[in-house]
């Protein structure tokens, strides 16, 4: 997983609320067990309506998400957050998630950001024309006009993420320890 910092650029400003997995990532995709290739069929009901931001050359490439509240409820297939890092989505900032999506975004190495409704607002204001700094070590997000939002986040999460540490990652940092083990029991 690649270690994260600090992500700056465009946002796509979605805002939508119930942003459901199925619209994430629809059924029909989920019968592969590869990752790449998922971000081309990501949002696709939102897509095919005329107009979409994410087909609009603003916001092409952006590596942050501005969601409304419950992103990633439904499903828990993990191809929501295959298909969002596919496309290069590293931060996803709403007022709350599914667990679930949570779960499987940090297993991903996406960030989600909680933040009350008002600031979440503000930044959808401010995406609409202007990148976003969202930085792990300070736990903040920042606008250049001087917007500074503070975030928390579950230690463990953090520290994996400023890491680029996955669970294998995890496991391969207890080698000694396991070897020992397997020594001692003679497994």
């Amino acid at each position: 997983m690649t270690p994260f910092t600090c992500v700056q650029g465009r946002a796509i400003p979605l805002g939508r609320q119930n942003v459901d997995t199925d619209v994430i990532i629809g059924a029909e995709h989920l019968k592969t067990i590869q990752r790449s290739g998922l971000g081309r069929y990501a949002f696709g009901t939102i897509r095919a309506e005329p107009g979409n931001l994410f087909d609009d050359p603003a916001y092409a490439g952006a590596p942050i998400l501005i969601a409304g509240d419950n992103f990633g409820c439904g499903s828990s297939r993990e191809h929501a957050a295959w298909a969002l890092a596919d496309m290069g989505i590293r931060v996803v900032i709403a007022p709350s998630f599914s667990d679930i999506f949570s779960g499987n975004a940090f297993k991903n190495g996406i960030l989600t950001v909680v933040l009350p409704q008002g600031a979440v607002d503000r930044l959808l204001a401010v995406a609409a024309e202007l990148p976003l700094t969202v930085d792990l070590e300070t736990m903040t997000v920042t606008s250049p006009l001087q917007d500074r939002f503070a975030f928390e986040l579950d230690p463990f999460r953090r520290e994996c993420l400023l890491g680029g540490l996955d669970e294998i990652a995890l496991t391969m940092a207890s080698e000694a320890a396991i070897r020992a083990y397997e020594l001692r029991t003679g497994t």
